[in-house]
């Protein structure tokens, strides 16, 4: 059994810029949505029968208490936004398994799903498809992995180290020291990517760093690593086979008429006649 997690949002952003370089810039009111169930329907037909879909219902959460710049809803062009809660009914409507996140974040969904299904024996690997930085803190030698749709790699734990110079679990410190732009902290200034490595690889966590090495910024780098550090405890799901696709629910039909796609319903039906065929 292998366990599928997807970022919807990041699904959502991607297909609906895609669509942008064709549609000359007459957005589909649903084009995105219908973007990702196609995409979502392509796992399904490979064989990803397990699979859950996390998305931000909204974009704010509990880390914009903490950090004034941290990343909000503001700027997302309208078109985009009037899509996040239709992908969320469309996907649950196909049978897939969505968890709209409110103040956590869906990276805080990716994390707790894969903790909770990592944790069953039955679970043979737990893909997290999902570009963000911050995920890597989740992978666990080759059981949890990331999968970089853009960079087509599947990243292990070898693979995190290659990329950050840091082991998975120390992911929360390097951001720390560094910065999320695309979250809304800037990091330690004066700190770069090869230079936080080395003191975390030298020292371990931020807390065990040496009085000297942050100084006054100590305190910042914590609240930092406070941001990037994930939720794993979401109750989401008890068992994995929850997870398990056995097809749309009746109100997909409606969906067709709403995204006028008539393949969806065409390929979703042909995928649920062969579900269970092939690898989990």
């Amino acid at each position: 059994m292998v366990v599928h997690l997807i970022d919807g949002t990041y699904e959502l952003f991607r297909h609906f810029y895609g669509q942008r370089r064709f549609n000359k810039g007459k957005d589909k009111p649903l084009g995105a949505v219908a973007g990702v169930l196609h995409t979502a329907l392509e796992m399904i037909e490979g064989g990803a029968t397990y699979l859950g879909v996390a998305t931000d219902h909204v974009i704010e959460s509990f880390r914009n208490a903490l950090w004034p710049g941290y990343k909000t809803g503001e700027g997302i062009e309208r078109a985009l936004a009037a899509q996040f809660h239709p992908l969320e009914d469309a996907l649950t409507a196909m049978g897939v398994v969505v968890w709209p996140m409110v103040d956590l974040e869906a990276d805080d969904a990716l994390a707790s799903a894969a903790r909770i299904a990592a944790a069953d024996d039955r679970v043979e690997q737990v893909c997290i498809w999902a570009n963000d930085k911050d995920l890597a803190q989740c992978v666990q030698d080759s059981r949890v992995v990331q999968v970089d749709r853009r960079g087509k790699e599947i990243r292990d734990a070898e693979g995190v180290r290659r990329k950050f110079g840091v082991e998975p679990v120390l992911i929360p410190d390097l951001l720390a020291l560094v910065g999320d732009a695309q979250d809304g902290y800037p990091g330690i200034t004066g700190i770069g990517k090869a230079t936080a490595a080395r003191l975390l690889n030298r020292h371990g966590p931020i807390e065990g760093f040496p009085d000297n090495v942050l100084g006054p910024e100590r305190e910042r780098a914590l609240l930092f690593k406070h941001l990037a550090t994930l939720k794993t405890d979401a109750p989401l799901f008890q068992d994995v086979e929850q997870l398990h696709w056995a097809g749309p629910t009746d109100e997909f039909r409606a969906w067709e008429a709403r995204i006028g796609d008539k393949r969806l319903s065409e390929r979703v039906l042909a995928a649920a006649r062969t579900v269970g065929s092939g690898p989990a």
